[in-house]
């Protein structure tokens, strides 16, 4: 058995676009999703490396979803599978110039989940003197 499966937990990158497809004009989106990861260097210290990843979403209904109720900067959950693509791009323009093969690599979704939830706080009530603070209700 085989599998190809994505899960992405990250930040929304920019609105994302609906776009139609040429050949039979079905609607999808495409959305970028920025993940991070850190480690310890060999001299101890922490870094981090931002990822971007593209994600395309072919559903036309969740692609709608997504561009109607998703932001940039939405905390969102991103399940589907990891799709490739390979196309040749001119390499140089002198007569021995050849193409180079590039690959990319994207997500097609097949879930979206939007993690936050968009709920304001509860404000903390200003201390007079040397009154208690109440606990905010939850």
């Amino acid at each position: 058995m085989y599998l190809n499966s994505v899960t992405l937990v990250g930040f929304v990158g920019a609105d994302p676009e609906l776009r139609q497809s040429r050949s039979n004009g079905s609607k999808f989106a495409v959305l970028s999703v920025a993940t991070q990861r850190s480690w310890k260097n060999s001299e101890d210290e922490w870094v981090s490396r931002t990822e971007w990843h593209r994600v395309s979403i072919f559903r036309e209904k969740l692609a709608t979803a997504v561009a109607e109720n998703i932001r940039k900067g939405s905390h969102v959950l991103v399940e589907g599978s990891l799709i490739s693509s390979t196309y040749e791009r001119p390499n140089g323009k002198s007569k021995k110039a050849g193409t180079a093969k590039i690959t990319s690599w994207s997500i097609r979704a097949d879930v979206v989940r939007k993690l936050d939830r968009g709920e304001v706080e509860p404000e903390v009530p200003a201390a007079n003197g040397n009154a208690e603070l109440d606990s905010p209700a939850f």
